[in-house]
């Protein structure tokens, strides 16, 4: 079991790292790590986790509701579980602070970690980033990964992470 997510893991993020150097333009890559399951009420599920993000720049699209972008990424926990995204993400700048948040769908799997119901569930995600070179970002990430009563149990999850990002 362990082998068969660590496959299809590594197997995304290679889709991604190709992606990156299949077109000449800009990509930001952002790499984070924090909490997962952090209020968990019985303490038994709450682990590390450690997960890659990438956007392109180039995609952003400016609307009335302000800047948007696609997002992809995933990430594992220290439980074995994996959950694996994409969707879009609202970008609006106020100086060097940037507030981001962000809805992604996608895959979850529990490995020996936490039951959230369905492989199917939902990411929303609000993100504090600050510029702190020309092409890098240091944030604050909060989520919550739910399946909206899609599966036969719905705990959801909430989790925090810090995160760093670089434009290439």
């Amino acid at each position: 079991m362990r082998t068969n997510i660590l496959i299809l893991f590594y197997t995304f993020f290679l889709l991604i790292f190709s992606s990156l150097n299949a077109q000449a333009s800009e990509k930001e890559l952002s790499f984070y790590t924090g909490m997962f399951d952090i209020t968990d009420e019985i303490g038994d599920d709450e682990t590390n986790l450690f997960g890659l993000e990438h956007k392109n720049p180039n995609l952003f699209k400016n609307t009335f509701l302000g800047k948007f972008s696609p997002v992809t990424g995933g990430f594992i926990t220290g439980k074995n579980s994996v959950y694996l995204y994409t969707g879009v993400e609202g970008q609006y700048k106020l100086g060097p602070v940037s507030i981001l948040p962000s809805f992604t769908p996608g895959y979850y799997e529990k490995g020996s970690g936490k039951d959230l119901g369905n492989v199917l569930e939902f990411k929303s995600e609000i993100k504090i980033g600050l510029d702190i070179f020309d092409s890098s970002k240091i944030g604050y990430s909060y989520s919550h990964i739910s399946n909206n009563n899609w599966g036969d149990v719905n705990p959801g999850t909430d989790n925090q992470s810090i995160t760093f990002s670089k434009q290439f």
